[in-house]
């Protein structure tokens, strides 16, 4: 709950730190992770959507691109996580290579604007390459997205406010289809036999719902200002974690 209340305001799930919880602490089985993140995505999610459709923020041009693209990307992911088994070491690595320099990089952006103006918003193609990348991405090893949508995004030039309704959009529906695509492999005894694929229910289920709503309702309180700077922070630490970890 915590995790999602701090992370809901950004347009992140949260999920993408329950990995390496599960895989250093838990210790859930692979490929099990990877559903299992995409049942906690499914139940933290639907709490900071609610908030924000109450708010009128949810439902935009963006939502579409990002569904349209990160839909088929999560269901190709998760066929290529069970039949090829690609490792998480690797994975890690680089996600942490992209993510310390645009999280250092966002941060420090907002704490000294520069006086030239800001980059012109991101095209409509390169949005949906972008949400099919990381749809594939999440597929293969269970992150929403969000955490690679939103600072890409924001660097982009498009304000958090903006992005993180729609980025939880998206983690919500390739959540819901990716966990679908797992339960359905699990049942033809692919990556190792029946159910080897199927998500940890009660893991899964540990709900951030009520921590999603809580950081949804906390995101008009906070200052843009302050959300960079906490979506800059997040993907900082989490590229931190991922460096440490690939070296254990």
């Amino acid at each position: 709950m915590l995790i999602a209340v701090l992370t809901a305001p950004v347009g992140v799930s949260g999920a993408v730190f329950l990995l390496p919880v599960q895989l250093s602490l838990l210790n859930v089985p692979s490929p099990a992770i990877t559903p299992t993140n995409l049942l906690y995505n499914v139940v933290a999610t639907p709490g900071a959507l609610a908030r924000y459709r109450a708010d009128g923020r949810l439902f935009g041009p963006l939502t579409r691109l990002l569904i349209c693209g990160t839909l088929p990307g999560v269901v190709a992911g998760a066929a290529v996580r069970v039949f090829a088994v690609p490792g998480t070491g690797v994975f890690r690595v680089l996600v942490a290579l992209l993510l310390l320099p645009l999280g250092v990089w966002l941060c420090a952006r907002t704490l000294r604007p520069p006086r030239r103006p800001s980059p012109a918003e991101p095209s409509r193609r390169f949005t949906v390459l972008l949400a099919l990348a990381v749809g594939v991405a999440g597929g293969v090893y269970g992150i929403g997205g969000g955490s690679l949508l939103g600072p890409i995004l924001a660097g982009r030039g498009m304000p958090v406010a903006r992005v993180a309704p729609a980025a939880l959009a998206a983690t919500f529906v390739t959540s819901v289809a990716g966990a679908a695509a797992y339960a359905l492999l699990s049942l033809t005894g692919a990556g190792g036999g029946p159910g080897q694929v199927a998500p940890d229910w009660r893991l899964g289920l540990m709900c951030g719902l009520i921590g999603g709503y809580l950081g949804a309702r906390l995101q008009p309180r906070l200052p843009e200002t302050a959300l960079r700077l906490l979506l800059g922070g997040l993907a900082t630490a989490l590229a931190l974690l991922y460096f440490a970890q690939s070296l254990t």
